[in-house]
């Protein structure tokens, strides 16, 4: 579904007021805000005065647009997400992806809140993601063919980019944070999963869950941005975990893990 005149305003607005090209986009999932106190000489523009822009209602996500410098690189900074449970089209999911693609960015960062499916897996673990399965039944490149966002057909291998993946290994071992790795299985939500989805997943090859990331992801690839990719497993899933799922408790663990996931993506970005 096309956007575009959406998408050439908002970017119109932005330019007006922010003087320099972005080269990094990190998109902030629930709880993991707190990212944009590492960003120096910030500049915030609201979502709400961004014109075309969605608001995030969602707790945890603030809905600000940060620009400034992370180790000396221009960065943009989505505190907050949008999501198809909100009851936004995918057009509007990935509104703020396109814009930082017509911004200038190169390498996106996307970071997410997730159950845990792989039983190996804890709370508080930091899932660099490998690779995705969308089970949605939505893609952000249906519709006419809009050359801005790039072309109709694109390739999916390396949808997570394999160099970054490899630094992210030395980033870990270097602030001594347990590396994992593995696949995101992408549902539309807002319930949780049930214990059947969740075994269906295991056998699919998912090592956790959530209910975003993954348009946006497909919104960068299709725009030839690369892609790096964080899940926080806030809890085990459905029919492993032994208490009632809650949108507190992702919040929560979130939060305990703050320092240590804005460690790796500080590091991350000084690896670019």
């Amino acid at each position: 579904m096309s956007n575009l005149n959406e998408v050439v305003r908002a970017v119109e607005y932005i330019k007006q007021r922010i003087d320099f090209v972005p080269e990094v986009g990190i998109i902030l999932g629930s709880g993991l805000g707190n990212f944009v106190d590492e960003i120096e000489n910030k500049s915030v523009l609201p979502y709400a005065d961004i014109p075309g822009f969605p608001v995030s209602t969602v707790k945890g996500h603030a809905g600000n647009l940060i620009f400034g410098k992370v180790h000396r690189k221009n960065v943009v900074a989505m505190q907050g997400r949008f999501h198809l449970y909100e009851g936004y089209p995918i057009s509007k999911v990935v509104l703020g992806v396109r814009v930082m693609g017509l911004l200038g960015i190169k390498t996106l960062f996307v970071t997410n809140a997730a159950g845990g499916v792989n039983e190996a897996f804890a709370p508080g673990d930091l899932m660099v993601i490998r690779d995705h399965i969308n089970l949605s039944g939505e893609n952000p490149a249906i519709g006419e063919e809009i050359p801005q966002f790039g072309p109709r057909f694109f390739d999916m291998t390396y949808a997570y980019d394999t160099e970054l993946i490899q630094k992210a290994k030395k980033v870990y071992e270097q602030n001594g944070i347990p590396y994992r790795e593995g696949v995101y299985a992408f549902l539309k939500g807002p319930s949780y999963e049930t214990p059947a989805e969740i075994k269906m997943l295991s056998i699919m090859g998912a090592d956790a869950v959530g209910m975003s990331t993954v348009p946006e992801v497909i919104a960068a690839r299709q725009m030839n941005i690369r892609v790096f990719g964080v899940s926080c497993i806030t809890n085990m899933a459905a029919g492993i975990s032994k208490t009632k799922l809650s949108h507190q408790e992702v919040v929560e663990t979130s939060n305990k893990v703050k320092s240590s996931f804005t460690k790796i993506i500080t590091d991350m970005v000084r690896e670019l």
